[in-house]
């Protein structure tokens, strides 16, 4: 797969194929590569097959009894598509589940620790603890309040940060921005970038607002019924009429339009310059 450089990518998923319950086909021949401190955007509609693809990289998949069948997922070079999921923690790839799935019963800074438990040592876990309370300063003010009664922009940087408390080199964000108003999008996408750039986090985030994704990441895949169709750099994505009409749902007059009205789809074409 051409588009994210010569050198050998941190993540490399290549030809997969998923099934859920032997019998269910879900995603077909999909590749991807994620480049070392990368951002790397994953689109889609829902049901696309986005989460399928993070869950089968995460190791996620056989808690909803799905399983990768065919191909090959490699992290530096390494085979880790039978690895179950602390085994891919351990390797440094943590997954943060769309819906900002937090322990509402537990406060923020209670969450946080949870997602150091593989961290023995109590003086790297505050470290771990104190770069967190860095980047969202917002869940310093909360660290005594219980999850649940946070807000949804606090629950996602909630989440987020619980991921960073394993200091991954890989993290797998699923829809970050579902339910969230623009300015706290906004917000948190920054932060991301902030990680990606200073702790050196490469990201692979599955997104259905293509907007905001492309505007942050290097690379693009865009799905469609569990294949990818298009891939290319995100600029050119971004900047293809075609792709804008198809995929983004705009015009060039910035009139939603809909998928099927688009006369110059052409799948699989690699949009780059």
């Amino acid at each position: 797969m051409s588009g994210n450089g010569t050198s050998p990518p941190l993540l490399a998923v290549s030809n997969i194929e998923v099934i859920y319950d032997h019998v269910i086909l879900v995603l077909k021949g999909v590749s991807l590569r994620v480049p070392e401190g990368g951002i790397v955007a994953l689109l889609g509609a829902n049901g696309a097959g986005k989460s399928t693809t993070l869950k089968a990289i995460s190791g996620l998949l056989r808690t909803e009894r799905g399983e990768v069948t065919k191909g090959t997922i490699e992290l530096r070079g390494r085979s880790i598509e039978r690895r179950n999921p602390s085994e891919i923690v351990g390797q440094g790839v943590v997954q943060v589940m769309e819906g900002r799935h937090v322990f509402e019963h537990l406060t923020v800074e209670e969450n946080l620790l949870t997602g150091g438990y593989t961290q023995r040592n109590g003086e790297v876990l505050k470290r771990h603890l104190d770069l967190v309370y860095t980047y969202f300063p917002r869940l310093t003010q909360r660290r005594t309040t219980k999850a649940g009664y946070i807000s949804g922009g606090e629950q996602q940087m909630l989440a987020i940060g619980r991921a960073l408390m394993a200091r991954p080199r890989l993290m797998l964000l699923d829809e970050p921005s579902m339910g969230l108003a623009p300015m706290l999008v906004a917000e948190i996408f920054e932060i991301v970038s902030r990680l990606n750039r200073d702790e050196k986090v490469a990201v692979l985030l599955a997104e259905q607002n293509a907007t905001v994704a492309l505007k942050y990441a290097q690379h693009g895949y865009v799905m469609e019924t569990g294949r990818i169709v298009l891939d290319g750099d995100a600029r050119t994505i971004s900047d293809n009429e075609d792709i804008k009409e198809f995929y983004l749902g705009l015009t060039g007059v910035g009139q939603r339009k809909s998928y099927r009205d688009v006369k110059h789809y052409r799948r699989r074409k690699r949009w780059l310059s």
